[in-house]
């Protein structure tokens, strides 16, 4: 745990580890001095226990195996928000797409391009409305439909460890897990916390190396999608990491990268894929529809970055290129 001085004299406190696949970052100021990893982790893996599709003993891997397992509130809160999100945006958020996925190789070691009957085969197994929870317990429509909720776990964590901090009485703390960011209160030098927008170039490898723009916001969730990293090529094809569950292709389009900024990082999670499989139009449309939301979204014109940005957060762009 290293300790920081704010501006005020106040202490603040960085803890780091890893969870669920990927790595945590975790600031927060306490006045007593505490440590809290040690219950942000026990909390971490018991959220494992429930959402990892890299625990073969959790909850999901067992749905998956078709197991007869109850549920519990962890797995519910994701999977009825999923729901919830898929509804609203015409089923391009769906943690059900897991098979296309492991079809295009991006769940598995093995990168190849499937052939169209294939992919016919895999949409039969994939849906949100072909699964549901009675009782606690997982209903499919069909054995073969699989889950992975990477695309909302990561956000729920951060919220559910902001929810430890809060508990505890801290007033002023960043939590960041796998990118995913829920902030409260102020930073060290006590101001609303930055948060750095990566250009999303693929010889931009390493986070925060090369910034598009900086928000500086406090007491919200926020995530970002984005491509430009998670790609293969294969006979010359780029083939990139965000799947269209309707069409079971990977996107072709101009949007490069998104930000959402909601109330819960859960949400603005959910929705910053949901727009990047979307693509540029459908999202400048969906966001209106929205107001809870704020958004950045990056796209390529003509070999140019260009971005949008709603109006609510414009004065908290400090930094724009």
């Amino acid at each position: 745990m290293n300790t920081v001085m704010a501006d005020n004299g106040t202490f603040y406190y960085n803890i780091q580890g890893t969870a669920e696949g990927t790595s945590y970052n975790i600031i927060y100021q306490d006045d007593e001095d505490r440590d809290f990893q040690p219950a942000i982790e026990a909390l971490l893996v018991q959220f494992e226990k429930s959402l990892s599709v890299y625990d073969e003993t959790s909850i999901i891997s067992r749905v998956n195996r078709n197991e007869k397992i109850e549920t519990d509130y962890f797995f519910q809160t994701v999977f009825n928000k999923a729901k919830e999100i898929s509804n609203l945006t015409e089923g391009t958020f769906d943690i059900s797409a897991e098979p296309l996925f492991r079809a295009w190789g991006f769940s598995s070691q093995e990168k190849h391009i499937p052939n169209e009957a294939q992919i016919t085969d895999l949409k039969q197994h994939i849906g949100m409305d072909k699964i549901r929870i009675e009782n606690n317990f997982v209903i499919k429509s069909n054995p073969n439909i699989v889950l992975n909720a990477n695309a909302i776990a990561k956000g729920y964590s951060a919220d559910l460890i902001s929810l430890v901090l809060e508990e505890y009485g801290c007033e002023n703390f960043l939590v960041e897990i796998g990118g995913e960011i829920r902030l409260k209160g102020v930073n060290t030098e006590g101001q609303a916390w930055r948060i750095g927008i990566d250009r999303p170039s693929e010889d931009n490898p390493i986070p925060g190396q090369n910034l598009q723009v900086i928000l500086q916001i406090t007491d919200r969730g926020i995530a970002t999608s984005g491509n430009y990293r998670q790609f293969y090529i294969e006979n010359g094809q780029k083939v990139a990491h965000t799947i269209n569950p309707a069409t079971g292709y990977p996107v072709k389009h101009n949007l490069l990268s998104t930000t959402v900024i909601a109330k819960d990082a859960i949400t603005a999670d959910a929705f910053a894929t949901a727009f990047l499989v979307a693509g540029v139009e459908k999202a400048l449309e969906w966001i209106n529809l929205f107001p809870e939301l704020d958004a950045i979204f990056i796209y390529d014109e003509a070999g140019e970055y260009k971005m949008y940005y709603t109006p609510g957060i414009e004065e908290n762009l400090i930094l724009s290129t």
